[in-house]
């Protein structure tokens, strides 16, 4: 079972981006300009750093936390990623 995976990365405006993966180094070079594949939000906020991530059971279940950290203020994502 391939494991997954929700972040949340800085760019470098500030702005914070969350997604899931399965392969956060990939994802992290992806958004980064490898390739053709990063966001297109994070593509004009390069370089972005990989701040937060936590596993989850499954898809479904990192794309629902996704979702919760999304709706999170920023003030609330800043505590997220301070740990």
């Amino acid at each position: 079972m391939t494991p997954w995976y929700v972040y949340i990365l800085r760019c470098a405006d500030g702005t914070l981006y969350t997604g899931v993966a399965t392969d956060l180094e990939r994802r992290l070079a992806e958004h980064n300009g490898s390739g053709n594949l990063g966001a297109r939000y994070t593509r004009a906020r390069r370089p972005v750093t990989l701040v937060y991530s936590e596993p989850a059971d499954s898809r479904a279940a990192a794309c629902r936390r996704e979702a919760a950290i999304k709706k999170l203020r920023r003030v609330e994502k800043e505590r997220l990623v301070s740990g």
